[in-house]
This record gives structure tokens, sequence and C-alpha cells, in this order.
């Protein structure tokens, strides 16, 4: 902090920074979400891959240290703008990670794989693996980030 006028304009630039990150998120959950009449396995297909992007656009998003805290809110947000409500999605969130994040390790993309099916699991009761090559095109929309 120096001059008020300079803390003011570094605030109004995080604060500016802080609502297009947060757009960019509603964006994304919209487009992750499972759409409203899928089947349960489909809805497990989605809410893996959701989980993996996520998961993964929050580790490279520079949150260093807060990352593993960063994922889960991020997470809970997700499945509570896709409907639920916030107790289930946090009790989701934290029976798929289990403790399995630790700080300042980046965690091995077969790890955040299988916590992406353990919530898509924990939620549909479904395995979400499938053929992935009916799915190219959708696949291909959600890794453009």
């Amino acid at each position: 902090m120096t001059t008020p006028d300079e803390t003011a304009e570094r605030v109004v630039a995080a604060l500016l920074e802080w609502r297009v990150w947060l757009e960019r998120m509603a964006q994304r959950f919209a487009e992750l979400a499972p759409p409203p009449d899928a089947s349960p396995e489909d809805r497990s297909w989605h809410l893996e891959r959701a989980c993996v992007r996520l998961v993964t656009h929050t580790l490279d998003s520079g949150a260093d240290n807060a990352w593993r805290g960063q994922t889960s809110i991020v997470l809970v947000w997700f499945l509570t703008s896709a409907g639920m409500d916030r107790t289930g999605a946090a009790q989701a969130v934290e029976n798929a990670i289990g403790g399995r994040f630790e700080s300042w390790v980046y965690p091995k993309r077969t790890l955040i794989e299988s916590v992406g099916e353990d919530l898509a699991v924990g939620l549909t009761g479904h395995a979400p693996y499938q053929d992935h090559r009916d799915r190219t095109a959708l696949e291909e929309l959600h890794d453009r980030y």
C-alpha cells in the first residue's frame, strides 16, 4: 500500500481481474455442466470430465500453495451452479478428494482423473468411462482452455 490513490487503483484493478475470472468460470461451468436430460451414465461422464478440467485449470491459474483450497471451492461452485445444494456439493467434493491432494505438490494426471471419477461415481452411482470417440467434438470444445 502506498498513497491512497495508488492503493485505490490497485484495489480496483484486483477487483476487475477477479470479476473477469469469475465471469470466465461461470461460462466454463455452463459449458461443462451435464445436460438436464442426461442419462446417469452421461451425467457421470460430464461430471468426471468437468472435475478433471476444473482441477487442472485451478492448478494452472497460479494459485501456488492455495491451489488445494481453491480447487475445492471451484468444484463446489460448479456443483451448486449445476443445481446441488452447497452442503451436498461440499460433502461430495470432500469425499472425492479425501485428503489426496498435498500442498506444494502438483498432482499427477492419474490422481486428478481418479478424483474426477470418484466425484462422478459418488454423485451418480455410475462409472463415467465410455467410448470417448463419439464425444470428440465435445472433448475438443472443453479442451480449448
